[in-house]
């Protein structure tokens, strides 16, 4: 079965999030656990915990559906050491909000080496980041989501984040979301079947299938290889339908929440419909 919905809005509260996922008739959902542009977190009160688990099982959304995302401001290769401290704590209050709501799984950009370290190095940062957040959290699967290559981010090709999966203890605790649009700008062309055939076989044997725990379907305002991270609704883009329709003929994306985080809102519900009929 597929799983489809988008990034939702958390205005009001986590809680709301899932009353706002399911006007869109949307069975899965990604959000954002708090404020992403602040580094200082706010306590969940008892009572959206309790409103989000009962609004969760009222709309019978099960918790490997719901892939939350981590703060932007987070940098787990960052080269300078108490920067890459503070990155790392805020990075545990995320799987604690997390383990808070009962959620499994956690979505996360790797990091950025702002031209002060190789990539090299700041991929082994990345990965002693993540083992120091397994070794101080439990059960939620972190999920690196490959990256459009823009600016110094790094996790812009299967090789980076099969680098970082390699430094990391705990392989039941480690997991990749792919992104269609940054997959795209990156180098990996997916304007045919065959093409994404290609793309994702080498993704099985660069990393394998057994770590693919949710896709961002994203269209892209800019070219292949362009590292330009700018997100378009389907069909709008370089990419085209062909991509869409594969995936959800595709049983290798069954049971993983499929998120869209198209640039126009408004087209949510259609977009959700239109994938729907895909299958």
């Amino acid at each position: 079965m597929k799983y489809i919905g988008a990034h939702i809005s958390i205005a009001g509260g986590v809680d709301k999030a899932v009353l706002r996922a399911y006007k869109l008739k949307a069975t899965a959902f990604s959000m954002f656990t708090q404020n992403q542009r602040r580094w200082k977190s706010v306590l969940y009160s008892r009572q959206t915990i309790v409103n989000f688990k009962l609004m969760c099982e009222t709309y019978n959304y099960q918790v490997n559906t719901i892939l939350p995302h981590a703060s932007y401001l987070i940098n787990l290769g960052h080269p300078i050491d108490h920067l890459l401290k503070k990155s790392r704590y805020a990075f545990i209050d995320e799987i604690n909000r997390c383990n808070l709501l009962g959620l499994v799984l956690l979505n996360f950009h790797p990091g950025n080496h702002l031209n002060k370290i190789s990539i090299e190095n700041c991929l082994d940062r990345i990965s002693e980041s993540i083992n120091f957040a397994l070794d101080h959290t439990k059960k939620v699967v972190l999920v690196i989501e490959n990256t459009a290559g823009q600016g110094t981010s790094v996790g812009f090709s299967f090789e980076h984040l099969a680098k970082i999966i390699s430094g990391v203890r705990y392989k039941d605790r480690i997991g990749v979301c792919l992104d269609t649009c940054h997959l795209f700008v990156s180098g990996y062309d997916l304007r045919s079947e065959y093409l994404c055939h290609c793309t994702f076989d080498k993704f099985d044997k660069i990393i394998g299938y057994h770590y693919l725990k949710g896709l961002h379907i994203n269209d892209s305002k800019k070219p292949l290889c362009s590292k330009v991270d700018r997100h378009q609704n389907l069909g709008q883009g370089y990419i085209g339908y062909t991509v869409f329709r594969w995936i959800m003929k595709n049983s290798l994306f069954d049971n993983i929440p499929i998120i869209l985080e198209t640039t126009n809102s408004n087209l949510w519900l259609e977009e959700i419909a239109w994938l729907n009929s895909q299958q």
